[in-house]
């Protein structure tokens, strides 16, 4: 099999898990809405600091793709068995670190001015997510060791079996059928509860009776605590951790400060991030499949083969951005019309879409970048960059273009610009910047590696 049919291979398959993963919380958004609209508000808040948890834990153990791929290329498979069991101690403290964010969440909710009478639910339902934070987190692992070892399809396919128990689910426990009584809001997260169990048990299981993973010897009894192993680790987890926080709240904040400038406004910008989220999908598979091929290829001591794989992950890349955002340029008046009735908001979307498009292309550059970055163990740089670029000149920037010109018209003559597209064209020239800057980060990683 060729180096491009493995890596497409592993991305499609990548693809749909990571489609299905989403479509849990559309089906969720779309439960809540059909409750109540404070439903949908609680929902709204609760995920969105559930999220910012989440990503940088998940983002920590995600960075190990990479450190386990090397493992298998170089057929060390008895240090990899020993790499998972201390990889668990990683996960345990992150899951604790996690749920005492998601059990005192009131910092964020004064921080965010959130109204007080939203507050019980609120924390009703981030208490049922931080228990179901620690399941989350261990299929994650499964996810990357699967990942590591080419093996994606296992994963897939409990990520779309679990959509078909979800959104029942979610239904039954939110509205009440039958004998059940219904929940209201946190039906929801008490069915994401459920299928995040059952998804970790069944990872659990196939770990225990699959042959594939035999050679590894998971199963043997955990190793003490091997501080320089977790110090090493910690290294890269930490800061590829955080460039994932950085990168998507600087994403999911834009519409925070959208917000002021009315319902059309952030109507019409929800429109754009929805696609934009769907989009980031097909990089984010890409990311995925090439580092894993890059990792393996530098474990068994090819660094041309490793270059041949971050190569080609990244003309896929180009290549299905532009392909993407052809289609989008293409159909966004009928998308933006099948979104909303609303006239208006249709009307405004159709006009962000145009800087959806080429935020994507710069988008996906950069995410396969920093995929591959981490299998040359660079990862304090791409942090640097993400907090400066996408925190500052993207969101920051758009912020003072938005609301604060006369900060700016001392430098220059500038004008207010309060409108979604302020957002969308910092936003988008932040991205282009970083994708630049990464692309050359990673060109010199493979030479030093040459």
């Amino acid at each position: 099999m060729t180096e491009l049919r493995t890596i497409s291979r592993h991305a499609g398959t990548v693809l749909v898990g990571q489609l299905a993963v989403m479509s849990f919380g559309v089906a969720d958004t779309i439960i809540a809405g059909r409750y109540s609209p404070q439903a949908l508000a609680v929902l709204s808040l609760a995920s969105s600091i559930y999220i910012s948890i989440y990503v940088a834990l998940n983002g920590m153990l995600q960075a190990l793709l990479p450190v386990w791929a090397e493992l298998h290329g170089g057929r060390r498979h008895l240090e990899f068995g020993r790499s998972v069991r201390q990889a668990l101690y990683i996960a345990a403290g992150a899951s604790v670190v996690g749920m005492a964010g998601l059990l005192f969440p009131d910092p964020w909710l004064s921080w965010t001015q959130v109204p007080a009478e939203l507050w019980p639910e609120v924390r009703a339902y981030l208490r049922i997510l931080a228990l179901a934070l620690l399941p989350s987190l261990l299929f994650r692992m499964y996810s990357t060791l699967n990942q590591s070892l080419g093996y994606p399809r296992l994963v897939t396919w409990l990520q779309a079996g679990s959509l078909l128990v979800k959104v029942p689910l979610s239904v039954v426990l939110t509205f009440g059928a039958f004998d059940i009584p219904g929940m209201g809001v946190v039906g929801c997260a008490w069915a994401t509860l459920v299928v995040n169990t059952l998804m970790m048990l069944t990872g659990l299981w196939l770990l225990k009776t699959q042959d594939i993973y035999r050679p590894y010897r998971l199963w043997q009894r955990p190793e003490k605590i091997e501080w320089p192993v977790l110090a090493q680790y910690l290294r890269m987890g930490i800061p590829a951790g955080l460039s994932v926080m950085v990168e998507v709240t600087s994403f999911t904040l834009m519409a925070l400060f959208i917000a002021r400038l009315g319902s059309v406004a952030s109507a019409s910008h929800q429109i754009a991030a929805s696609l934009a989220a769907v989009l980031y999908m097909v990089p984010l598979a890409l990311g995925i499949a090439s580092s894993a091929r890059t990792g393996f290829w530098l474990g068994a001591g090819e660094p041309a083969r490793a270059r041949q794989a971050a190569t080609l992950g990244i003309g896929l890349a180009i290549s299905a951005a532009f392909v993407c955002a052809s289609l989008l340029l293409m159909g966004r008046e009928s998308l933006a019309h099948a979104f909303t009735n609303d006239p208006l908001v249709a009307q405004a979307a159709v006009f962000w879409l145009g800087w959806v498009a080429l935020y994507h292309v710069a988008d996906a550059v950069q995410a396969v970048c920093a995929f591959l970055l981490r299998c040359y163990r660079v990862t304090i740089a791409p942090l640097l960059i993400y907090t400066a670029f996408l925190w500052g000149l993207g969101l920051y920037g758009g912020y003072l273009w938005a609301y604060e010109s006369t900060a700016l018209n001392g430098l220059m003559h500038w004008t207010a610009r309060p409108s979604v597209d302020a957002f969308w064209i910092s936003s988008s020239l932040a991205l282009v910047a970083v994708s630049l800057m990464f692309g050359s980060l990673l060109w010199r990683a493979i030479q030093d590696e040459h």
